[in-house]
């Protein structure tokens, strides 16, 4: 199931063309379950922000347009993955469109414990969740010939960042790890941190090397997919399988998330 609306209509091949050929624009990627969202507020503040920063104030889309938007492109579906993104206008650098994509429902089960190697790379404007994708593709999938599942970037500066589509969590045996550097607010970390200070879990974000990592009990990657996906290594660095904690706490706080309507 797929279905691509620009503005509310059904997108044209030249809609497509346009998105497809000019690599400028950022987007926000949510589960849809009973028409809610965990998270609106946030989904919602990140288009906000990246559109003031991309495009400029007059290109900002009021949050309840983009609500209508998504409702329309949910059209009476229930349980849907939705991506919104903001694309320059077909006349203006100034002006947006907004493109809503709705494809099949993801569960946010675990798959078995990835394996990922480090690999030293940096996004640009890493704190925007944009269009520009394919220098962290080119090195998932070099992990990928390597023989791992993913990838964990780690800056020039010799810090942990972020993985491919996700933010990384440690466990140390006592408290959640998140890195401390320039990477992703992932909309998912954000709800994790707040809910694990509600279930009384302790967090902090601390700047982490590679070889910091085996001292650690455990580490998850977190993204709109999976609040929880358990990593079994990362380069030689294996982690406990009967060490759960991490993925327990994570767990717990996830299950405090509320929903929000769309």
């Amino acid at each position: 199931m797929l279905n691509i609306e620009i503005n509310g209509r059904p997108a044209e091949v030249d809609d497509v063309h346009r998105v497809a050929t000019w690599n400028y624009g950022h987007f926000t990627s949510m589960q849809v379950r009973d028409g809610a969202v965990r998270g609106l507020s946030l989904h919602l503040r990140r288009l906000a922000d990246a559109s003031l920063e991309l495009f400029g104030e007059a290109a900002r889309v009021d949050d309840d347009r983009i609500r209508a938007l998504v409702r329309h492109g949910l059209g009476g579906l229930s349980a849907a993955s939705v991506r919104v993104s903001i694309v320059p206008s077909a006349d203006s650098i100034s002006k947006t469109d907004v493109m809503v994509s709705v494809s099949d429902p993801v569960a946010d089960t675990p798959r078995p414990a990835l394996r990922v190697r480090t690999a030293t790379y940096e996004r640009e404007l890493p704190h925007l969740k944009h269009a520009a994708t394919m220098g962290l593709t080119h090195q998932f999938l070099e992990a990928r010939k390597a023989g791992f599942d993913d990838v964990l970037f780690v800056g020039r500066d010799g810090f942990v960042r972020e993985g491919s589509v996700w933010n990384a969590a440690f466990w140390d045996g006592e408290q959640v790890l998140w890195p401390e550097a320039p990477v992703l607010p992932g909309i998912t970390m954000q709800l994790l941190q707040s809910a694990l200070i509600r279930i009384g879990v302790p967090w902090s974000a601390r700047r982490l090397t590679a070889g910091d990592l085996s001292a650690l009990r455990a580490a998850a990657a977190t993204n709109s997919h999976c609040p929880a996906q358990p990593l079994a290594a990362v380069d030689r660095t294996v982690f406990p399988a009967e060490d759960a904690r991490l993925a327990e706490v994570l767990g717990a706080a996830w299950a405090q998330v509320p929903w929000d309507r769309v």
